[in-house]
C-alpha cells in the first residue's frame, strides 16, 4: 500500500499511536513510561534508524535517541552529511523499560506490528538496524558481529527493503573499539543508497 502526501503521512502515524494506547499494548510498560515514544523525522524518507527502546532521556521527552547514544548519532549523521531532519527515527518497543533493562522478546513482539505499520506509512529503500535487538527481526539467525555495515535485501510486503546492521551507538560509547567500527560503517552508509 503506498500512501501519498506528507499530511496524510503525519495523520496515520498519530493514528499509530493512539491505536497503541488505546488497545493497550504492554500495558505493564506503559504504566511505568512517562510518554510512548512513537518515533522522530522526516515521513517521506528514504531511511529510517530503529533502535530498541526509549532510555530515560527518551522518555521524559517523547522522543527517540536524545540522550548520549543520540548525541553520538547526531554526530555520526552530520559527519555523513546527513541530518536527523533528513531521515525518520525509532524504536521496536514504544515505551521505556524500567531501568533500562533490554525489553523482552514479549514486549518486542507485542510492538512489532506497529513497527511494520509506521514502514509501511513512510515507503523507505533503507532500513538501518541499530544494535542486534532491532536486527534480528529483519536478519533472523545472522550474528551483527559478523555482517555490520552490510547490506542486506530482504523481501517487505509486494516490495524490497534494504537492511543495513550497525552496531548501537550507546554500545559503541562504552567501548572505543566498536566506536571506530560504527563510524566507518556509518560513513558507508551514503554509498550504499547511492547505489540503490
Amino acid at each position: 500500500m503506498r500512501y501519498t502526501g506528507h499530511m496524510n503521512k503525519a495523520v496515520l502515524m498519530q493514528q499509530l499511536a493512539d491505536t497503541i494506547i488505546d488497545k493497550g499494548v504492554c500495558l505493564e510498560l506503559a504504566k511505568t513510561a512517562t510518554h510512548l515514544v512513537i518515533g522522530d523525522g522526516n515521513l517521506n524518507t528514504d531511511i529510517v534508524f530503529i533502535g530498541e527502546a526509549p532510555g530515560k532521556n527518551e522518555d521524559e521527552q517523547g522522543l527517540p535517541f536524545v540522550g548520549a547514544a543520540g548525541k553520538f548519532l547526531n554526530e555520526m549523521l552530520a559527519a555523513a552529511e546527513m541530518k536527523r531532519t533528513d531521515v525518520y527515527i525509532t524504536n521496536i518497543v514504544k515505551y521505556r523499560p524500567p531501568e533500562n533493562r533490554d525489553p523482552t522478546p514479549d514486549e518486542k513482539k507485542a510492538f512489532w506490528p506497529y513497527l511494520l505499520k509506521q514502514l509501511q506509512i513512510i515507503q523507505p529503500k533503507v532500513v538501518i538496524t541499530l544494535g542486534r535487538h532491532s536486527m534480528e527481526y529483519f536478519l533472523p539467525d545472522m550474528k551483527i558481529s559478523q555482517i555490520h555495515g552490510q547490506p542486506k535485501r530482504i523481501k517487505f510486503g509486494d516490495d524490497y527493503l534494504v537492511i543495513v546492521p550497525l552496531y548501537h551507538p550507546a554500545a559503541a560509547l562504552y567501548n572505543g573499539s566498536l566506536r571506530q567500527t560504527l563510524i566507518d560503517d556509518f560513513l558507508n552508509v551514503p554509498m550504499i543508497i547511492k547505489k540503490l
